[in-house]
């Protein structure tokens, strides 16, 4: 084995910026990626994983005791992959570096001589043995799928049975029947599909033309509660069906019919008049179509409004009068339809349209739905309430035809479907789908074919996350959008049914094919032991793995036990009996295991103990010593964690060092899309960071003083090397959290001169300050640098406090897109928004940028700043979050109220609000802004002096650069003239800090806009 004093590569170095490129892009990779086996959430990219177990594993050629045989070895397998290596240690470290950073290219992940390379570094490291890789919370299987990969052996568990069957088919199944595997799996499949096609045949009928139905749009159902109305309302997100250029962009939208409004498709009309439409009645030429409003969104899930078609009367749904949800929930979730006795449609869900495919013919086609089409749903309630009746009167042997397993208890985190009468996992589902999906399964048992028996329940699962009323129609890809964009359940108004035989995205043939690729992809001939297991209590023995790798659950950020819920019940019914599918530690529940889930749910309890904050950092505390006890003495370490929270970061770090670890290196990796759901709006991390770790073999108390002496050069030195390679914003001060932890850790314990001891949350409050005064010292120059000594120099709060909101708002993988450019790959990516939103915003997003509340006071407070002084100057705090002003806000309080008229007008008027990026609204370029008077005539530009322009007294150099920026805006040349002499002439602050300012905004930004045009306003 490697000598314990030769350090791995990831401790020394590592190629951030190629391997943070290569998983990024990742996410975007379909056919043949192991992530489309099954859906798993928060799975990290395998780019990520392969990189960092590299860094782990091999040692680095400087180091003084790195093996020659190891350094012979590398020098002869590198050139394989790239040219000649030279003869120097460093040359060889760059060389190896080099190959980290290109292996981690999906594309080359699979290719023969790099994977021959890749293993032969490996067993150059260690050539006694091969090493053990441990992951306690395995997940989707990244880490250990990369583990077998290199050539090491993996041991891969997790306590939910549903990650644990995805690990037993990614890693031993297809390992072990090799390529094959996919032609057999495509036999059996479609001969399933064929079965399914007949069986259900009268259930999906044709059209008249030919045409064949490939998904039903519908829309859950209100009535009006108005007197003298009571007429139904459809409720639905969006009437776009198609937005595939302006010839072939489809909508329906009303049209006058009787008393009410019928629905018409039509054509986009925003290019020109109406070309067809497919309806009867005369329909409005409004370019905003739509006949029913689903009103801004629902705080907490309570706020959703909806507007009768025929009376234009409102139907609440806030928090005092839930009308809109009472009605729902008496609908059990409104999915079905509901019939009379003769068959004939009387209320519940609506048909929108009907897409089809029609012989001969490109692309989809939309058509209104007919009565043929209402009879086969009419009769598909029948048959499943057939199949339940024989169910229960055969005595209720073995599990019911559908899920009938509990919904998690209203409040669960992620789950918003209950409190609209959906309470059983099949109330997710309609009458079709669980005939669609009950007639699949029969046809899936009679296959009898054992040893596909798991890839076929994963293909059926990935059925049941389209074929069920939570998706969403895409009328970008016109296709249907899986519930699961994001890592809950809510509910969604409008949905998609889309036809399990067709042959559109989300069907049975679509679901075994995505397996088939994986499988023909796969190039692993190891495999490995997958096991439910608790983290808290591993099955190891001692000292037993070389590496111990995990990406542990993250505090409260994801319900996964209660997500996989949806799956587990589907693949309790395809494989009855499995012994994987079952809670081990208590046979008496249903579905997955939740008490020893190392997540904090407080609507759970552990022998009586809500699962709270404390609960949580015991059980990482406890899953970290296990960690520590399995792993070998000179064995290495690794935790990825991307939790924005600083309480999350203190629930892990503190049960790392409870768990007898020190962190020796911290390498952050951009793992997400910047325009993912949850990075909209917020100051989302876009990197993981992977902390490297090892045991602490010397229990040691570590002095306090020397501790905060070392704590500036660490963070300075680190956040220079981050931001070369394009790490920003809330990602550096994260990862610079790790660096700062290698001189906590080392010790067992930190003393103060007084002999007490010193907190981890102590530290990281100190960790917060350096940060933020290195980036004020970098941000505002020497003068912050002076100012910390003692000496004058300083800027005033506010501006110190706006520079740091902006710093910490800077995107890692968002510069250099336009707004249009990354607007479009929103609509386009698959992973888009699937609840009716939104839900978690506000009815009208205010101006101006916001950090959390916690995230702000860790920065103001050790750096001297007093945020209540600045409430309503230019924060304002609301619920937990911090907003700065925005321009217009503030220009009552610097030009009073007849100057701020004069040059906010207009901004108001004109304002452009996107998201995040833009502080101030949006104002006209070289245009003078109208002038509101005291009564009903309006003032000209002309007739406000620029005397009334000037600022109050006492004003800040922060709001000196506001007022020169408004009056750039307001076209107000003298006055700005005027104030930048000024500014000249009394010091360097005013033109230092627009300078810092202009250097935050974003490129594209109409801040920067302003502040740049008013510099080169300046006097030479």
């Amino acid at each position: 084995m490697i000598p314990k004093e030769c350090k791995r590569l990831a401790e020394v170095d590592f190629p951030i910026a190629v391997v943070s490129k290569h998983a990024a892009r990742e996410k975007s990779i379909r056919h043949g990626h192991p992530s489309t086996l099954h859906l798993w959430w928060a799975r990290r990219p395998l780019a990520a994983c392969r990189a960092m177990l590299l860094g782990l594993l091999l040692p680095d050629p400087c180091d003084a005791h790195c093996p020659e045989d190891f350094k012979k070895q590398a020098r002869e397998l590198l050139p394989k992959v790239q040219g000649k290596v030279g003869p120097k240690d460093g040359d060889l470290r760059k060389a190896l570096l080099h190959f980290i950073g290109e292996f981690s290219n999906w594309d080359l992940s699979s290719d023969r001589t790099f994977l021959e390379v890749g293993q032969g570094l490996v067993k150059a490291a260690h050539p006694e043995e091969t090493p053990l890789v441990v992951d306690p919370f395995a997940g989707g299987g990244s880490i250990p799928l990369e583990a077998l990969r290199l050539g090491c052996e993996a041991f891969a568990s997790d306590l939910n049975p549903v990650a644990c069957l995805i690990l037993k088919v990614m890693m031993e199944d297809i390992p072990r029947h090799g390529p094959e595997l996919a032609d057999e799996l495509r036999r059996v499949g479609n001969e399933i599909k064929e079965a399914a096609e007949k069986e259900l045949a009268e259930f999906y009928p044709s059209d008249h033309d030919g045409g064949k139905p490939i998904a039903y749009l519908w829309a859950r159902t209100v009535r009006c509660e108005a007197p003298n109305c009571g007429e139904e309302i459809p409720i639905y997100k969006s009437p776009w069906l198609s937005k595939k250029g302006a010839q072939k962009a489809r909508y329906f939208k009303e049209s006058p019919d009787g008393r009410c409004r019928a629905l018409v498709i039509t054509s986009n009309p925003l290019g020109g008049p109406v070309e067809f439409r497919i309806a009867r009645g005369e329909g409005s030429e409004d370019s905003r179509p739509g006949f029913v409003e689903l009103r801004g969104t629902k705080a907490k899930g309570t706020n959703a409004n909806a507007i009768c078609p025929c009376c234009g009367a409102v139907l609440s749904g806030n928090k005092k009068h839930l009308r809109v949800q009472r009605q729902l929930a008496a609908q059990r979730g409104g999915t079905d339809a509901v019939f009379d006795a003769k068959g004939n449609r009387i209320g519940g869900a609506r048909l929108l349209a009907v897409v089809t495919l029609k012989p001969g013919q490109q692309g989809r086609h939309y058509r209104l739905p007919t009565q043929n089409d209402y009879e086969a749903v009419w009769k598909s309630q029948k048959r499943i309430r057939e199949i339940i009746e024989e169910w229960e009167h055969g005595g209720k042997n073995g599990l019911c035809p559908v899920p009938d397993e509990p919904l998690p208890p209203i409040g669960t985190l992620g789950f918003r479907v209950q409190r609209y009468g959906m309470l059983q996992w099949s109330d997710l589902f309609t009458a079709r789908q669980k005939l669609a999906l009950f007639d699949t399964l029969n046809a899936v048992h009679r296959s009898e074919t054992p040893e596909l028996a798991p890839l076929l329940a994963c293909a059926l699962n990935r059925v049941t996350m389209s074929d069920m009323s939570c998706t969403r129609w895409n009328a970008v890809a016109e296709k249907m959008q899986h519930t699961f964009g994001r890592q809950a359940l809510p509910i969604v108004w409008d949905f998609a049914e889309v036809v399990v035989t067709a042959n559109a995205p989300g069907n049975w043939k679509s679901g075994y094919e995505l397996i088939a690729d994986v499988i023909e992809a796969s190039r692993s001939t190891r495999s490995l032991q997958a096991q439910v297991a608790d983290a808290t209590e591993h099955p190891l023995p001692d000292e037993t793995a070389g590496v111990w790798f995990t990406d542990p659950p993250y505090y409260d950020a994801v319900p996964y036990a209660d997500l996989s819920d949806f799956f587990f019940v589907w693949l309790k019914r395809a494989m009855p009996g499995h012994p994987l599918l079952r809670d081990p530690f208590d046979p008496t529940n249903l579905l997955t295991p939740k008490m020893r889930e190392a997540v904090q749910d407080e609507t759970k309890r552990d022998d009586g103990r809500p699962k709270d904050r404390a609960w949580f950092e015991e059980t990482m505390a406890k899953a970290f010593a296990e960690g520590r006890r399995v792993l070998k003495e000179d064995g290495i370490g690794s935790v990825v964690f991307a939790h924005k929270t600083t309480e999350g970061w203190e629930a892990l770090l503190s049960g790392m060092i409870r768990g007898g670890w020190t962190i020796t290196g911290s390498w952050p990796i951009a793992t997400e899309m910047g325009s993912r759901l949850r990075a909209r709006d917020s100051a989302a991390l876009a990197t993981s960071v992977h902390l490297v770790c090892r045991p602490r073999i010397e229990e040691k108390t570590g002095d306090w003083g020397e501790v905060l002496r070392e704590l500036p050069n660490r963070v300075g030195d680190w956040m220079e090397r981050l931001q070369s390679e394009g790490v920003r914003g809330a990602d550096l001060v994260f990862a610079c959290i790790g660096p700062a932890l290698e001189i906590f850790s080392i010790y067992s314990r930190v003393e103060s001169a007084e002999g007490r001891e010193v907190s981890l949350a102590e530290f990281l409050e100190k960790v917060w300050e350096v940060v933020g005064r290195t980036a004020l010292e970098q941000i505002l120059g020497t003068a912050e640098a002076e100012a910390r000594n003692g000496l004058a120099g300083a800027l005033e709060e506010d501006a110190r406090l706006t520079a740091l909101f902006l710093w910490t708002l800077q995107s890692t993988n968002g510069e250099g897109k336009s707004q249009k450019e990354k607007g479009k790959k929103e609509e386009i990516e698959e992973e888009v928004e699937t609840e009716d939103e939104k839900e978690d915003k506000p009815k009208k997003k205010k101006p101006g940028f916001s950090l959390i509340f916690d995230v702000v006071r860790r920065f103001a407070q050790p750096l001297g700043i007093h945020l209540p002084e600045w409430e309503g100057r230019i924060i304002e705090t609301e619920k937990g979050v911090v907003r700065l002003l925005s321009l217009s806000e503030r220009a009552n309080q610097l030009f009073g109220e007849g100057g701020a008229q004069a040059v906010a007008d207009k901004l108001e008027s004109n304002r452009q609000i996107s998201p995040q990026l833009l502080l101030f609204p949006q104002s006209t370029r070289n245009s003078a802004p109208e002038i509101k008077g005291r009564g009903r005539r309006k003032k000209s530009t002309g007739e406000v002096q620029d005397e009334s322009l000037k600022t109050q007294r006492g004003a800040t150099t922060l709001d000196r650069v506001h007022a020169a920026m408004l009056l750039q805006a307001g076209g107000r040349a003298n006055a700005l003239r005027a104030l930048l002499k000024e500014e000249l002439e009394g010091g360097p602050d005013f033109l230092r800090l627009a300078n810092a300012l202009s250097a935050l905004y974003p490129k594209d930004s109409e801040e920067k806009r302003l502040l740049d045009a008013m510099l080169l306003a300046m006097p030479r």
